[in-house]
């Protein structure tokens, strides 16, 4: 282990590994299949990046989130390390160049969307690429009892026909036992391997309040918790209602949603990062790649849809190691409210059909045409021309994904690239016979390296100011030295992509599989099921419940939560309270008795006291209750 202790020292600053990290690099640069199981924040992306670096070859990590793999991509550049990246929404000679690169070019990281693999450009360049490793992260993609479940996931075991002795390592934070079993199937592992990291976060404190007022509770908890902290709510609406009412209330805080340019939203996290905001109150598009550490608090202003995206979310609190707060916010009214996003989520089969007839009609698609093309897409626009409700058009859309008709990306927000299309000579020649460029192309070679060989981002701003024109020159400068095919520019994207991965279809030929879908409601329901049993439950630890959940058993309590905090407050040990209240269910469930009787009939198990202390209790969490005649019933589970 010394060499990867050497190069997590060199690139990283630190000489030890966090748990579980040691045991994930020694089975992979071992030439093992691994699964390994992590929570949010436990460094997984050191686990694949110091192997791969310790050997000759490339790297490929197969990734759904194009931010989050742009980001990896600049951190590992910064550190010296040549990585690149191919996804939906480039252009083919962007992603021509970068896969020549991953094959000639001495890249260590090519980071790739799954999308990609099963096209004909990638499946011809990966076979003459050395590849020392295949990472499959966020996996639980790949499977349909996941809660993520992407079908080109599904493209990534044929990687193991093209290059069949490379190993995989797939990794996740949010797996239940289900679906690892079902991750290493699809992955095709020569033998099982599961590497698992507890879920328990020993500094996080769960809390779940009930209360009337949300955002008065919201405040206090301000008040009284310093520090950093996100905000989570349902819709874009209530990030900024929730925002101003507590900027009102003289908390530094400001709001955060998919539906903000992609400038407004990196200036909001980058203020918030520095600390310059204190709160950002924010829906679900908030916080993939987010690493600060000092999040004191993680709010849950609205019920998650899931376990894993409460964990997933809440996980981002005391990355530190240091205390911090999960706190849910519950109301009666949340559960009707949960039961009414289930049709949203689901729309009816006729809504999709006619969301995908929009879509072609939106692009002016023919019958038969566009498998592989990309467009630009807004969604606002698109359900303002169509008159379709933006949640129902979204998820539906999600459907004709999860089906295979298309695939939809993250927003892009990608820089704007430029990369030369003449050799140094020729481009010397051209400056000598066209002078008026000649200042222009040599401020571009001095701000920028690597455009002969690659599409470099550039900031037009940038070489606005350092040649003292305005933007639009520069922008106008650019577009002619590419029509004299000098070079080729692509300006700043920042839409999502609609990519039709089959030709457009009539609509009666769209086929939907109604045994997909149910199973896929089906399991939505009973994870919404889940995470319903969590806020109201009043007699299992919290992170008990969630550990659980995730296939952790015989965990202890945590003895901070709310639920261990009354618990505490009756002076039993946990073993003792476990085994009275599991005496008291055993008596009850037979028959009900009074509480008398009761006292009685295990007087010889247990202390009066400790038993008339633990059913005062249990009828406070309302697991039991007193009929007309006085007599005990177990109304818990």
């Amino acid at each position: 282990m010394e060499q990867y202790r050497n190069i997590l020292l060199k690139y990283w600053g630190y000489s030890t590994f966090r748990p579980m990290q040691e045991e994930i690099i020694r089975s992979i640069a071992g030439g093992h299949d691994t699964l390994g199981l992590m929570p949010t924040g436990g460094g997984k992306s050191v686990t694949f990046q110091v192997p791969a670096l310790s050997r000759e070859g490339i790297c490929i990590v197969v990734t759904p989130l194009i931010a989050l793999m742009r980001d990896q991509v600049e951190q590992l550049k910064q550190k010296g390390i040549k990585a690149l990246a191919v996804y939906s929404g480039m252009t083919r000679r962007e992603i021509d160049i970068a896969l020549d690169n991953a094959v000639y070019g001495d890249f260590k990281f090519l980071y790739c969307s799954p999308e990609r693999l099963g096209t004909d450009i990638f499946r011809a360049r990966v076979d003459k690429m050395p590849v020392s490793f295949i990472v499959v992260d966020e996996a639980h993609c790949i499977s349909q009892w996941g809660y993520d479940f992407r079908p080109s996931y599904l493209r990534i075991a044929e990687l193991r026909d093209i290059l069949p002795d490379v190993p995989v390592l797939a990794l996740t934070a949010t797996a239940t036992l289900k679906v690892a079993e079902d991750i290493m199937e699809r992955l095709r592992f020569r033998e099982k391997n599961i590497l698992r990291m507890s879920f328990e976060r020993k500094n996080l404190v769960y809390l779940v309040r009930q209360v009337e007022n949300k955002q008065e509770y919201l405040l206090r908890i301000a008040k009284n918790i310093p520090g950093s902290g996100i905000v989570y709510v349902r819709n874009r609406k209530r990030t900024r209602e929730v925002a101003d009412y507590l900027v009102h209330q003289g908390i530094s805080s400001d709001y955060y949603h998919a539906g903000l340019s992609n400038q407004l939203r990196t200036e909001k996290e980058m203020l918030w990062k520095q600390g310059k905001i204190r709160i950002i109150v924010a829906t679900n598009a908030f916080g993939m790649g987010i690493d600060k550490p000092d999040v004191r608090f993680v709010i849950h202003f609205d019920l998650p849809d899931s376990p894993e995206a409460y964990f997933q979310e809440a996980g981002r609190a005391g990355r530190d190691g240091k205390k911090a707060w999960a706190v849910l916010l519950f109301h009666s009214s949340d559960k009707a409210n949960a039961t009414k996003r289930i049709p949203v989520n689901f729309p009816e089969l006729e809504t999709i059909r006619r969301v995908y007839t929009a879509l072609g009609n939106y692009f002016q698609v023919p019958i038969g045409g566009a498998k592989g093309q990309a467009f630009d897409f807004d969604l606002f626009d698109f359900c303002r021309r169509y008159a379709l409700q933006s949640l129902v058009a979204y998820n539906a859309l999600k459907v004709l994904e999860q089906e295979g008709y298309i695939e939809l990306t993250d927003d892009l927000n990608m820089p704007s690239q430029l990369h030369f299309l003449v050799e140094r000579d020729d481009l010397y020649k051209f400056q000598v016979a066209n002078e008026a460029f000649d200042s222009f192309i040599k401020l571009i070679l001095r701000s920028y390296s690597g455009l002969f060989t690659q599409y470099v981002a550039i900031d037009e701003n940038l070489l606005a100011s350092r040649s003292r024109m305005t933007r639009e020159d520069v922008y106008q400068y650019l577009l002619k030295l590419q029509q004299q095919k000098i070079l080729h520019y692509i300006p700043r994207r920042t839409n999502p992509v609609i990519v039709f991965t089959e030709e457009r279809l009539e609509d009666k030929a769209l086929f939907i599989s109604t045994s997909n879908y149910e199973a896929r409601k089906t399991r939505y329901i009973e994870r919404l099921d889940a995470m319903m049993a969590y806020a109201e439950g009043k007699t299992t630890c919290r992170s008990v419940f969630l550990l659980n959940y995730f296939g952790e058993k015989d965990t202890e309590r945590c003895g901070q939560c709310d639920v261990c905090e009354r618990r505490n407050a009756i002076g039993l040990s946990n073993y003792e309270f476990n085994s009275i209240s599991q005496a008291i269910k055993e008596k009850l469930v037979q028959t009900p008795l009074t509480l008398k009787d009761l006292v009685d009939e295990t007087a010889h198990l247990f202390a009066e006291d400790k038993v008339v202390s633990v059913v005062q209790w249990l009828t406070d969490q309302h697991d039991l209750a007193y009929d007309e005649k006085g007599l005990l019933h177990w109304q818990g589970k």
